[in-house]
């Protein structure tokens, strides 16, 4: 990820932080508490407001952030590390942005029912 990417994944997270401070919105501490019950409900297919692909896509960026080999080495000064900052700061910003729809779908009542099963 260069420089110019890197400072887009930073104003973007930058956007979605302040968007957790406007009223009636999820704050901050309740969209990183709602992160494993959104995983929980999306992998049960209950929760439509994420994709696999978006799941797969954030599963690919832990292992290239925790992974040895790099795109940029991050033995290089700064630069290295400019790749994996950008990285994370953009998945941080999904998971902000996506936990906070997710709250909201909870706080809507509308559980979404599996094909399949009975309705109470």
């Amino acid at each position: 990820m260069n420089r110019k990417r890197s400072t887009a994944a930073a104003g973007q997270a930058w956007q979605i932080y302040a968007e957790t401070l406007q009223p009636d919105a999820p704050g901050l501490w309740e969209r990183v508490r709602a992160v494993p019950r959104m995983l929980k409900s999306v992998l049960r297919g209950q929760y439509k407001g994420m994709s696999y692909g978006t799941l797969g896509l954030l599963a690919l960026g832990v292992v290239y952030i925790i992974s040895p080999i790099d795109a940029i080495p991050d033995v290089i000064p700064v630069v290295g590390i400019v790749d994996d900052t950008g990285l994370a700061l953009w998945m941080l910003a999904v998971l902000v942005k996506a936990a906070g729809d997710f709250v909201t779908w909870e706080r809507g009542g509308r559980p979404t029912v599996l094909v399949g099963e009975p309705v109470d």
